[in-house]
């Protein structure tokens, strides 16, 4: 996918902290703030949503044969939740001891 450039200005503290976090995870500053983006607008959670899914359906005989129907939990009925799910560095949850 072609790439365009953004330029944002923020201060110095959240630049900083930018720096920090990419450096934290090796990886550049552009690709980290992308990483958000995309997180926030739920791209890639709903991407692995989707594979699971496809992956479960494709292998449903085999989890049925294996563990048996008794062992299957309850089937969700209804519409499906959409939009972006709040999770991942810009909503963080409780941190484990050693993480930051």
């Amino acid at each position: 996918m072609p790439k365009t450039q953004l330029n944002v200005r923020v201060d110095e503290a959240t630049a900083e902290a930018a720096r920090q976090r990419a450096l934290q995870r090796g990886m550049s500053v552009n690709r980290y703030i992308e990483e958000l983006v995309k997180q926030d607008a739920g791209e890639v959670g709903h991407t692995f949503v989707e594979a699971a899914a496809d992956f479960m359906k494709q292998y449903e005989s085999v989890f049925a044969e294996e563990f048996g129907p008794e062992r299957e939990g309850p089937r969700r009925e209804g519409p499906r939740r959409e939009g972006p799910r709040r999770e991942g560095p810009l909503h963080e949850g409780p941190q484990r001891e050693g993480t930051r």
